[in-house]
Protein backbone atom coordinates (compact mmCIF):
# COMPACT_ATOMS: atom_id res chain seq x y z
CA UNK A 1 0.00 0.00 0.00
CA UNK A 2 1.23 3.50 -1.00
CA UNK A 3 0.74 6.04 1.26
CA UNK A 4 2.67 9.01 0.05
CA UNK A 5 1.99 11.22 -3.02
CA UNK A 6 1.53 10.18 -6.68
CA UNK A 7 2.82 12.01 -9.45
CA UNK A 8 -0.73 13.50 -10.11
CA UNK A 9 -0.62 14.56 -6.46
CA UNK A 10 -2.92 12.12 -5.24
CA UNK A 11 -2.91 10.33 -2.04
CA UNK A 12 -5.00 7.58 -3.47
CA UNK A 13 -8.57 8.74 -4.04
CA UNK A 14 -7.88 12.13 -2.71
CA UNK A 15 -5.40 15.42 -3.17
CA UNK A 16 -5.08 17.01 -6.33
CA UNK A 17 -5.38 20.83 -7.13
CA UNK A 18 -8.92 22.43 -7.87
CA UNK A 19 -7.71 26.21 -7.92
CA UNK A 20 -8.61 29.14 -9.86
CA UNK A 21 -7.00 30.00 -13.55
CA UNK A 22 -5.47 33.10 -11.63
CA UNK A 23 -3.50 31.05 -9.03
CA UNK A 24 -2.35 28.20 -12.12
CA UNK A 25 1.08 29.68 -12.65
CA UNK A 26 2.24 29.95 -8.62
CA UNK A 27 0.78 26.54 -8.03
CA UNK A 28 2.47 24.88 -11.24
CA UNK A 29 6.19 26.81 -10.36
CA UNK A 30 5.82 24.96 -7.11
CA UNK A 31 4.99 21.85 -8.03
CA UNK A 32 7.30 21.43 -10.77
CA UNK A 33 10.57 23.02 -8.57
CA UNK A 34 10.13 22.11 -5.11
CA UNK A 35 11.78 18.86 -5.21
CA UNK A 36 14.53 20.09 -6.71
CA UNK A 37 14.82 23.44 -4.50
CA UNK A 38 14.17 21.25 -0.69
CA UNK A 39 16.66 18.63 -1.65
CA UNK A 40 19.45 21.02 -3.36
CA UNK A 41 22.30 20.68 -0.94
CA UNK A 42 22.75 24.59 -0.14
CA UNK A 43 18.78 24.60 0.65
CA UNK A 44 19.17 21.46 3.42
CA UNK A 45 22.56 22.75 5.00
CA UNK A 46 20.73 26.37 5.52
CA UNK A 47 17.67 24.58 6.66
CA UNK A 48 19.41 22.01 9.25
CA UNK A 49 21.46 24.82 10.37
CA UNK A 50 18.29 26.69 10.92
CA UNK A 51 16.49 23.74 12.68
CA UNK A 52 19.97 22.94 14.94
CA UNK A 53 20.44 26.76 15.95
CA UNK A 54 17.47 28.68 15.59
CA UNK A 55 14.48 26.30 16.11
CA UNK A 56 16.48 24.29 18.69
CA UNK A 57 16.66 20.94 17.34
CA UNK A 58 15.94 18.19 17.90
CA UNK A 59 13.64 18.10 20.79
CA UNK A 60 13.78 15.82 23.42
CA UNK A 61 11.55 12.98 23.94
CA UNK A 62 10.89 12.39 27.46
CA UNK A 63 9.69 9.53 29.03
CA UNK A 64 6.65 10.44 31.25
CA UNK A 65 7.34 8.52 34.25
CA UNK A 66 4.47 9.38 36.21
CA UNK A 67 1.96 9.29 33.01
CA UNK A 68 3.37 5.96 32.07
CA UNK A 69 2.69 4.70 35.81
CA UNK A 70 -1.05 5.52 35.57
CA UNK A 71 -1.43 3.74 32.40
CA UNK A 72 0.88 0.88 33.25
CA UNK A 73 2.90 0.92 30.18
CA UNK A 74 5.63 3.33 28.58
CA UNK A 75 4.52 6.42 27.34
CA UNK A 76 7.40 9.02 25.51
CA UNK A 77 6.46 12.52 24.74
CA UNK A 78 8.16 14.18 21.89
CA UNK A 79 8.59 17.81 23.01
CA UNK A 80 7.60 19.99 20.07
CA UNK A 81 6.00 22.19 22.36
CA UNK A 82 10.10 23.27 23.42
CA UNK A 83 11.00 24.65 19.66
CA UNK A 84 10.97 28.13 19.20
CA UNK A 85 7.97 30.38 18.98
CA UNK A 86 6.27 27.12 21.20
CA UNK A 87 4.85 24.90 18.34
CA UNK A 88 6.14 22.46 15.59
CA UNK A 89 4.90 24.93 12.99
CA UNK A 90 8.03 26.64 12.68
CA UNK A 91 9.53 23.40 11.40
CA UNK A 92 7.62 24.12 8.22
CA UNK A 93 7.70 28.18 8.14
CA UNK A 94 11.82 27.83 7.83
CA UNK A 95 11.70 25.25 5.17
CA UNK A 96 9.03 27.47 2.85
CA UNK A 97 10.48 30.96 3.71
CA UNK A 98 13.86 29.38 2.02
CA UNK A 99 11.69 28.44 -0.96
CA UNK A 100 9.77 31.72 -0.98
CA UNK A 101 13.58 33.37 -1.21
CA UNK A 102 14.27 30.66 -4.00
CA UNK A 103 11.33 31.28 -6.15
CA UNK A 104 12.03 35.39 -5.64
CA UNK A 105 9.48 35.94 -3.72
CA UNK A 106 9.20 39.28 -1.92
CA UNK A 107 6.07 38.81 -0.03
CA UNK A 108 4.32 36.68 2.48
CA UNK A 109 1.19 35.38 3.16
CA UNK A 110 -0.01 32.87 5.84
CA UNK A 111 -3.14 32.28 7.38
CA UNK A 112 -3.80 31.33 11.13
CA UNK A 113 -6.25 29.57 13.53
CA UNK A 114 -5.02 28.81 17.14
CA UNK A 115 -2.19 32.06 16.22
CA UNK A 116 0.88 29.10 16.62
CA UNK A 117 1.35 29.57 12.23
CA UNK A 118 0.71 32.61 12.59
CA UNK A 119 3.53 33.78 15.10
CA UNK A 120 6.36 30.67 13.15
CA UNK A 121 5.46 32.82 9.89
CA UNK A 122 6.14 36.34 11.36
CA UNK A 123 9.04 34.80 13.16
CA UNK A 124 10.55 33.77 9.81
CA UNK A 125 9.63 37.14 7.86
CA UNK A 126 11.11 38.65 10.86
CA UNK A 127 14.66 36.72 10.29
CA UNK A 128 14.70 37.00 6.75
CA UNK A 129 13.05 40.83 6.10
CA UNK A 130 10.40 39.78 4.26
CA UNK A 131 6.51 41.62 4.22
CA UNK A 132 3.94 39.48 6.03
CA UNK A 133 0.53 39.83 6.27
CA UNK A 134 -0.91 37.19 8.53
CA UNK A 135 -5.23 36.22 8.19
CA UNK A 136 -6.96 35.11 11.20
CA UNK A 137 -10.85 34.97 12.04
CA UNK A 138 -12.30 37.43 14.47
CA UNK A 139 -12.91 34.76 17.41
CA UNK A 140 -9.57 33.34 17.20
CA UNK A 141 -7.92 36.70 17.41
CA UNK A 142 -10.14 36.93 20.51
CA UNK A 143 -9.34 33.75 21.91
CA UNK A 144 -5.51 33.89 21.27
CA UNK A 145 -5.18 37.32 21.89
CA UNK A 146 -1.40 36.40 23.27
CA UNK A 147 -0.51 35.37 19.77
CA UNK A 148 -2.38 37.88 18.22
CA UNK A 149 0.17 40.60 19.88
CA UNK A 150 3.51 38.37 19.44
CA UNK A 151 2.65 38.73 15.42
CA UNK A 152 2.66 42.56 15.81
CA UNK A 153 5.68 43.12 17.64
CA UNK A 154 7.30 40.64 14.94
CA UNK A 155 5.97 43.32 12.36
CA UNK A 156 3.24 41.07 11.16
CA UNK A 157 0.09 42.85 9.51
CA UNK A 158 -2.65 40.73 11.75
CA UNK A 159 -6.09 41.14 9.42
CA UNK A 160 -9.04 39.54 11.01
CA UNK A 161 -11.43 36.77 8.93
CA UNK A 162 -15.10 38.33 9.50
CA UNK A 163 -17.16 35.87 7.62
CA UNK A 164 -18.63 32.47 8.17
CA UNK A 165 -17.57 31.53 11.70
CA UNK A 166 -14.72 33.95 11.66
CA UNK A 167 -12.51 30.64 12.58
CA UNK A 168 -9.57 29.03 10.46
CA UNK A 169 -11.57 28.26 8.00
CA UNK A 170 -12.73 31.73 6.79
CA UNK A 171 -8.73 32.86 7.30
CA UNK A 172 -7.87 30.31 4.89
CA UNK A 173 -10.34 31.69 2.14
CA UNK A 174 -8.91 35.04 3.36
CA UNK A 175 -5.43 34.28 2.36
CA UNK A 176 -6.73 32.37 -0.66
CA UNK A 177 -8.40 35.70 -1.92
CA UNK A 178 -5.48 37.66 -1.09
CA UNK A 179 -2.75 35.35 -3.52
CA UNK A 180 -5.25 35.68 -6.18
CA UNK A 181 -5.05 39.28 -6.07
CA UNK A 182 -1.31 38.70 -5.70
CA UNK A 183 -0.02 36.26 -7.82
CA UNK A 184 3.26 37.23 -8.77
CA UNK A 185 5.49 38.68 -6.22
CA UNK A 186 3.50 36.81 -2.79
CA UNK A 187 4.03 33.38 -1.54
CA UNK A 188 1.24 32.04 0.43
CA UNK A 189 3.16 29.59 3.50
CA UNK A 190 0.22 27.29 4.03
CA UNK A 191 0.26 26.04 7.77
CA UNK A 192 -1.12 22.43 7.59
CA UNK A 193 -1.37 19.61 5.32
CA UNK A 194 -3.86 21.08 3.28
CA UNK A 195 -4.45 23.13 0.18
CA UNK A 196 -3.85 22.06 -3.27
CA UNK A 197 -0.97 19.89 -4.75
CA UNK A 198 2.03 20.56 -3.67
CA UNK A 199 1.38 21.90 -0.25
CA UNK A 200 -0.34 18.57 1.50
CA UNK A 201 3.46 16.69 0.60
CA UNK A 202 5.50 19.89 0.70
CA UNK A 203 4.54 20.76 4.42
CA UNK A 204 4.63 16.80 5.62
CA UNK A 205 8.45 16.79 4.64
CA UNK A 206 8.97 19.53 6.29
CA UNK A 207 7.54 18.23 9.42
CA UNK A 208 8.95 14.53 8.78
CA UNK A 209 11.87 16.11 10.57
CA UNK A 210 9.74 14.84 13.97
CA UNK A 211 9.39 11.04 13.19
CA UNK A 212 13.15 11.62 11.49
CA UNK A 213 14.45 12.37 15.01
CA UNK A 214 11.34 9.63 17.23
CA UNK A 215 13.39 7.09 15.06
CA UNK A 216 16.83 8.04 16.07
CA UNK A 217 15.88 9.05 19.70
CA UNK A 218 14.26 5.37 20.29
CA UNK A 219 17.06 3.65 19.02
CA UNK A 220 19.56 5.50 21.62
CA UNK A 221 17.01 5.06 24.21
CA UNK A 222 15.44 1.31 23.45
CA UNK A 223 17.52 -0.13 21.11
CA UNK A 224 14.84 -0.21 19.17
CA UNK A 225 13.70 2.99 16.45
CA UNK A 226 9.78 1.75 16.19
CA UNK A 227 6.77 2.25 18.95
CA UNK A 228 3.92 0.54 19.60
CA UNK A 229 1.74 3.71 18.73
CA UNK A 230 2.41 7.38 17.84
CA UNK A 231 -0.38 9.65 18.68
CA UNK A 232 -1.08 13.10 17.25
CA UNK A 233 -3.98 15.44 17.30
CA UNK A 234 -5.34 16.55 14.03
CA UNK A 235 -7.53 19.28 12.36
CA UNK A 236 -5.87 19.99 9.12
CA UNK A 237 -3.02 17.73 10.37
CA UNK A 238 0.34 19.21 9.96
CA UNK A 239 2.14 17.65 13.34
CA UNK A 240 0.51 14.27 12.87
CA UNK A 241 1.54 13.98 9.51
CA UNK A 242 5.59 14.50 10.60
CA UNK A 243 4.81 12.12 13.98
CA UNK A 244 3.39 9.76 10.93
CA UNK A 245 5.85 10.16 7.68
CA UNK A 246 8.65 7.96 8.73
CA UNK A 247 6.41 5.04 10.01
CA UNK A 248 4.08 4.99 7.38
CA UNK A 249 5.14 1.88 5.78
CA UNK A 250 5.52 -0.02 8.89
CA UNK A 251 2.42 -1.43 9.69
CA UNK A 252 2.91 -2.79 13.27
CA UNK A 253 3.52 0.73 14.28
CA UNK A 254 -0.03 1.64 15.02
CA UNK A 255 -1.12 5.46 14.29
CA UNK A 256 -3.19 7.50 15.88
CA UNK A 257 -5.26 10.71 14.89
CA UNK A 258 -7.34 12.73 17.92
CA UNK A 259 -10.03 14.85 16.01
CA UNK A 260 -11.79 17.53 18.01
CA UNK A 261 -15.71 16.28 18.98
CA UNK A 262 -16.37 19.73 20.46
CA UNK A 263 -19.50 19.12 22.73
CA UNK A 264 -19.75 15.79 21.18
CA UNK A 265 -20.07 14.07 17.77
CA UNK A 266 -23.62 14.40 17.45
CA UNK A 267 -24.12 17.68 19.60
CA UNK A 268 -24.00 19.84 16.26
CA UNK A 269 -20.69 21.66 18.05
CA UNK A 270 -17.77 19.81 16.46
CA UNK A 271 -15.23 18.67 14.11
CA UNK A 272 -14.92 15.06 14.44
CA UNK A 273 -14.52 15.46 10.40
CA UNK A 274 -13.50 11.77 9.87
CA UNK A 275 -17.18 10.92 11.79
CA UNK A 276 -19.04 13.16 10.32
CA UNK A 277 -17.71 14.24 6.65
CA UNK A 278 -18.13 12.79 3.15
CA UNK A 279 -15.78 13.54 0.31
CA UNK A 280 -15.82 16.67 -1.14
CA UNK A 281 -13.13 19.72 -2.40
CA UNK A 282 -12.17 22.51 0.50
CA UNK A 283 -9.72 24.90 0.18
CA UNK A 284 -8.04 23.07 -3.51
CA UNK A 285 -8.05 19.48 -2.29
CA UNK A 286 -9.79 16.68 -2.47
CA UNK A 287 -10.69 15.45 0.98
CA UNK A 288 -12.81 14.70 3.39
CA UNK A 289 -14.84 17.63 4.78
CA UNK A 290 -18.27 18.24 6.98
CA UNK A 291 -20.62 19.65 4.58
CA UNK A 292 -24.71 19.19 4.49
CA UNK A 293 -26.15 17.63 1.80
CA UNK A 294 -26.17 19.88 -0.80
CA UNK A 295 -22.62 20.50 -0.24
CA UNK A 296 -22.52 23.51 1.57
CA UNK A 297 -19.23 23.09 4.54
CA UNK A 298 -20.62 22.92 7.77
CA UNK A 299 -19.41 25.11 10.65
CA UNK A 300 -16.93 22.99 12.59
CA UNK A 301 -16.43 23.78 16.12
CA UNK A 302 -13.54 23.17 18.80
CA UNK A 303 -12.19 24.53 22.50
CA UNK A 304 -9.27 24.50 20.47
CA UNK A 305 -8.31 27.25 18.05
CA UNK A 306 -6.01 25.27 15.94
CA UNK A 307 -8.62 22.12 15.41
CA UNK A 308 -11.58 23.88 14.51
CA UNK A 309 -11.75 22.84 11.32
CA UNK A 310 -14.08 21.13 9.00
CA UNK A 311 -11.72 18.78 6.66
CA UNK A 312 -8.10 17.21 6.80
CA UNK A 313 -5.53 17.00 4.66
CA UNK A 314 -5.83 15.03 1.58
CA UNK A 315 -3.23 12.19 2.95
CA UNK A 316 -4.86 11.82 6.41
CA UNK A 317 -8.30 11.22 4.58
CA UNK A 318 -6.68 8.31 2.96
CA UNK A 319 -5.19 6.97 5.62
CA UNK A 320 -8.48 7.05 7.27
CA UNK A 321 -9.43 5.57 4.13
CA UNK A 322 -7.82 2.37 4.12
CA UNK A 323 -7.53 2.05 7.72
CA UNK A 324 -3.87 2.89 7.83
CA UNK A 325 -4.51 5.35 10.86
CA UNK A 326 -6.83 4.67 14.07
CA UNK A 327 -9.42 8.53 13.93
CA UNK A 328 -10.91 8.98 17.41
CA UNK A 329 -13.27 11.94 18.38
CA UNK A 330 -12.09 13.86 21.70
CA UNK A 331 -13.91 16.46 23.44
CA UNK A 332 -13.66 19.43 25.43
CA UNK A 333 -14.33 18.03 28.27
CA UNK A 334 -11.81 15.14 27.94
CA UNK A 335 -9.08 16.84 26.01
CA UNK A 336 -9.43 19.72 29.31
CA UNK A 337 -8.90 16.99 31.68
CA UNK A 338 -5.90 15.44 30.19
CA UNK A 339 -4.31 18.83 30.04
CA UNK A 340 -5.11 19.38 33.16
CA UNK A 341 -3.69 15.93 33.80
CA UNK A 342 -0.10 16.47 32.08
CA UNK A 343 0.36 19.75 33.69
CA UNK A 344 -0.04 17.89 37.49
CA UNK A 345 1.60 14.70 36.56
CA UNK A 346 4.71 15.85 34.96
CA UNK A 347 4.61 19.68 35.23
CA UNK A 348 3.90 20.43 31.63
CA UNK A 349 1.53 22.44 30.28
CA UNK A 350 0.14 21.35 27.30
CA UNK A 351 -1.26 23.39 24.02
CA UNK A 352 -5.03 22.32 24.00
CA UNK A 353 -4.53 21.19 20.37
CA UNK A 354 -2.00 18.43 22.10
CA UNK A 355 -4.01 17.88 25.11
CA UNK A 356 -6.97 15.63 22.20
CA UNK A 357 -3.66 13.50 21.56
CA UNK A 358 -2.81 12.99 25.55
CA UNK A 359 -6.71 12.48 25.79
CA UNK A 360 -7.05 9.71 22.96
CA UNK A 361 -4.95 7.22 24.70
CA UNK A 362 -8.06 6.68 27.45
CA UNK A 363 -9.23 4.90 23.88
CA UNK A 364 -6.95 2.13 23.90
CA UNK A 365 -5.61 -0.56 26.34
CA UNK A 366 -2.02 -1.03 26.70
CA UNK A 367 0.68 -3.86 27.53
CA UNK A 368 3.23 -3.15 29.73
CA UNK A 369 6.02 -3.51 27.59
CA UNK A 370 4.19 -1.23 24.92
CA UNK A 371 6.32 2.11 23.54
CA UNK A 372 3.83 4.84 23.12
CA UNK A 373 4.90 8.47 21.58
CA UNK A 374 2.34 11.16 22.07
CA UNK A 375 3.71 13.75 19.44
CA UNK A 376 3.32 17.01 22.14
CA UNK A 377 2.82 19.78 19.24
CA UNK A 378 2.67 22.69 21.68
CA UNK A 379 2.68 24.48 24.74
CA UNK A 380 -0.20 26.02 26.66
CA UNK A 381 0.66 29.37 27.08
CA UNK A 382 -1.13 30.14 24.86
CA UNK A 383 -4.51 28.80 26.24
CA UNK A 384 -4.28 30.56 29.44
CA UNK A 385 -6.92 32.23 29.00
CA UNK A 386 -8.93 29.25 27.93
CA UNK A 387 -7.57 27.07 31.01
CA UNK A 388 -8.74 29.99 33.38
CA UNK A 389 -12.30 30.01 31.93
CA UNK A 390 -12.53 26.50 31.66
CA UNK A 391 -11.78 26.84 35.38
CA UNK A 392 -12.14 22.62 36.39
CA UNK A 393 -8.64 22.83 38.16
Amino acid sequence: MKYTVNEKGYYGKFGGAFIPEMLYPNVEELRTRYLDIIYEAGFQKEFQKLLRDYVGRPTPLYLAKRLSEKYNTNIYLKREDLCHTGAHKVNNTIGQILLARRLGKQKIIAETGAGQHGVATATVCALMGMECVVYMGKIDMERQRPNVERMRILGATVVPALSGSMTLKDATNEAMRHWINNPTDTHYIIGSVVGPHPYPDMVARFQSVISEEMKKQLQEEIGNPFPDYVFACVGGGSNAAGAFYHFLNDEHVTLVAAEAAGHGVDSGESAATTALGKPGVLHGSKTILMQTDDGQVVEPYSISAGLDYPGIGPQHAHLFDVGRAKFVSITDEEAMNAGIELSRSEGIIPAIESAHALAAMNKFTFEKDDVVVVNLSGRGDKDLETYIRWGKY
